[in-house]
């Protein structure tokens, strides 16, 4: 009887041991379900995608787990062992039909993100080749400025007393007390890139204390000078034909001239087209 009653405690004992063996095992394959799970949520995250059914999922995995959990202070019954097995079988079938949706959609994001790649490489080639065509149409655009600037040819300035009689003198020289009005003439040299239309020229008449002769009354006015308002003292409207065509500016200052070297400068589209100097003494 003593022999009897201990192999039953024995066997009391070895169902436990199984039940326990069992209980933690199961324990420890809803821990890795969860795992991995989560790990299945988070590479979804990472595609900037969502899935509910995965978190309803992880949040019956946890629950579980509770249930398993309370199993080790009561009775984990054949049927609790066959349910909890089961479902754990199923979840794992789950588990690797999400592994291989979410292997495709990995694929199919590296294929979107070569054809991306492809499309911003050639979308910057596109902007480069714009980038060099607007720089080249720059370039261009400046040059045929630079060469259909005009270009103002001997200049030539005169003196026109009280009586009207003109003079002039090749060293330039000019006596102060004479002068009544100053002629300026040159002639617009031949350009084949300028365009034949209406142009304005513009004379700058300045004293030797460097300010330019200025009086509205006469024609004078202000024109943009490298980015500056500037005085001019005269100002021609000519249409420009092609032909080296004379321009000349007659100025009356209405009062007695300086005396010192004096600058004449020419202007057309905001240019300088030509600059000479004379002297009254």
């Amino acid at each position: 009887m003593q022999h009897q009653k201990t192999q039953k405690v024995e066997e009391q004992e070895e169902v436990i041991r199984v039940k326990n063996s069992e209980l933690e095992n199961q324990i420890k394959v809803y821990e890795a379900l969860k795992s991995d799970f989560e790990r299945q949520s988070e590479e979804l995250q990472a595609m900037g995608l969502s899935n509910d059914s995965l978190e309803a999922k992880i949040t019956q995995i946890n629950a579980d787990l509770i249930k398993l959990q309370g199993f080790r202070k009561t009775s984990f019954s054949l049927a609790d062992q066959r349910k909890f097995r089961d479902r754990a079988a199923n979840l794992e079938n789950q588990l690797k039909k999400k592994d291989q949706e979410i292997a495709k959609l990995k694929e199919d994001n590296e294929v979107l993100f070569g054809e991306n790649t492809t499309l911003k490489t050639t979308q910057n080639q596109l902007t480069d080749t714009i980038s060099t065509l607007k720089s080249n149409n720059q370039d261009l655009t400046q040059k045929v400025a630079l060469a259909s600037r005009l270009e103002a040819q001997n200049i030539q300035v005169n003196i026109i007393n009280n009586r009207g009689k003109e003079k002039d003198d090749k060293e330039d020289e000019f006596k102060a007390r004479q002068v009544d009005k100053i002629r300026v003439s040159f002639n617009l040299g031949k350009n084949e890139v300028a365009a034949k239309e209406t142009k304005e020229i513009l004379m700058r008449l300045i004293e030797p204390d460097g300010s330019a002769l200025y009086n509205l009354s006469t024609g004078s006015g202000t024109f943009m000078l490298n980015g500056e308002e500037t005085f001019y003292t005269a100002k021609r409207d000519i249409v420009f034909d092609n032909s080296q065509q004379s321009v000349s500016f007659v100025y009356s200052k209405g009062a007695e001239y300086k005396r010192g070297l004096h600058t004449v400068e020419i202007y057309a589209d905001g240019n300088q087209i030509g600059k000479t100097t004379f002297t009254l003494k």
